[in-house]
């Protein structure tokens, strides 16, 4: 009888890592003002400004919470990109959830 112990291997890349880079990955994105709906959709990551500059945000970000600067916001899909000229607004992330409130 061994005295020997193995620990389990745990370098199995099969499944993504939180953060890790999983070309498949989207999240969902909504960007609206009371009036309007200006996107409303899966997405697999979103550029835009705040007072720090410029940023962008990927599927399985942390939860974040920040004001916007005007700017544009750019969502990129599977399909291409779709810019939306912004004048300001709040962005929520929150569990693969962003939300974008303009005219606030």
């Amino acid at each position: 009888m061994s005295d020997e112990y193995t620990l389990p291997d745990d370098t199995d890349q099969s499944q993504p890592t939180p953060g890790g880079n999983d070309d498949n990955a989207t999240m969902r994105v909504k960007i609206y003002s009371p009036y309007k709906v200006y996107f409303d959709g899966e997405a697999k990551s979103i550029s835009a400004e705040s007072a720090t500059g410029p940023f962008d945000i990927l599927p399985r970000h942390h939860n974040f919470i920040t004001l916007l600067e005007p700017c544009d916001a750019i969502v990129r899909t599977a399909k291409g990109e779709q810019t939306v000229r912004i004048s300001g607004g709040v962005m929520h992330v929150k569990a693969d959830d962003l939300v974008i409130f303009l005219d606030v």
